[in-house]
């Protein structure tokens, strides 16, 4: 199945084309979205600058949320380090990000301008989608977006090894960036098979996560995926996650819910979420399982 893809221009003409990839896939690529190829460049080395930094310096970006600082190689992931901040669309978020990572003036530039045009994309996706649903002027700029980089240390002896681990992304939408001459990324379609995911250079790829399948009562798809090294050649992503609502509480629109389409999961908080995939060892949507409307409560 091919990740299916949407001109930005064309929506909302589109919007049906849209919907049926958050329903079936979970996943669509994104073209024409006005974010200039110059600048993705100019971002990707930025990015690999960060990543030459010394383990000391890296450290020192420390978690604001889980997993939203430094994570250097584990056990689980060997070939896995990211970095990252927890919300883009702060400004002064942004700035401490590249004061704390020693970031020149000129990447500090490029940052702060990406993560500014990123925001603006990710949450005109969120209000296309939202509309494709059936609502309208629905807004989600105020919505946290949590930055994150990627490197994947993939060396001739690391081929055929796991980049990192089958998972769901635990917010609403994710924006990513592809290394442009790197693949790896693989999704989980409806039938358990894996697809392979080929980069195309300047566009965007957006995968659907937990928080947009509770959100939207079960309508759209949260998207199994995962990296594999294929080449032996270090791999460079760029992530926007656009996490929850501002005060993190997630519900779905009453809209979505009547009598032939009871409500399925509790209300949760992106947060308490968060802490129930770590503690619960749960990181491919599993979780989700554990807040559905008949179980016990779980998190507040």
């Amino acid at each position: 199945m091919p990740v299916p893809v949407i001109d930005v221009l064309k929506l909302p003409a589109e919007n049906g084309k849209l919907l049926s990839a958050c329903e079936g896939l979970g996943c669509f690529r994104v073209v024409n979205h006005r974010i200039p190829t110059e600048l993705q460049r100019e971002m990707k080395d930025a990015v690999r600058s960060l990543f030459d930094l010394p383990d000391a310096i890296k450290e020192l970006n420390t978690d604001v949320i889980a997993g939203s600082g430094y994570v250097g190689p584990t056990k689980v992931n060997p070939l896995y380090e990211a970095s990252g901040l927890y919300n883009a669309a702060d400004p002064a978020d942004v700035d401490a990000f590249c004061s704390l990572l020693h970031a020149s003036s000129r990447h500090r530039e490029i940052i702060k301008t990406y993560a500014s045009k990123l925001h603006e994309l990710i949450a005109d996706i969120a209000s296309k989608l939202a509309e494709s649903l059936g609502l309208g002027d629905y807004s989600f700029k105020d919505w946290p977006c949590q930055f994150r980089i990627n490197k994947y240390n993939f060396t001739e002896e690391t081929v055929g090894s796991s980049g990192v681990q089958l998972h769901t992304d635990s917010g609403f939408l994710t924006v990513l960036q592809e290394d442009e001459s790197v693949g790896g990324l693989e999704l989980m379609d409806r039938s358990g098979a894996f697809v392979a995911v080929n980069p195309v250079p300047g566009s965007f790829l957006v995968n659907l996560g937990d928080v947009a399948k509770a959100w939207s009562n079960g309508r759209v798809h949260n998207v199994k995926h995962r990296v594999q090294c294929k080449q032996p050649t270090p791999r460079v992503s760029i992530a926007l996650f656009l996490l929850s609502p501002k005060d993190g509480k997630v519900d779905p629109p009453h809209a979505f819910v009547d009598s032939s389409h009871p409500r399925l999961y509790q209300t949760f908080t992106y947060e308490d979420y968060r802490k129930l995939r770590f503690s619960s060892g749960s990181h491919a949507g599993e979780a989700l399982d554990l807040l559905t409307t008949n179980q016990a409560p779980t998190v507040a």
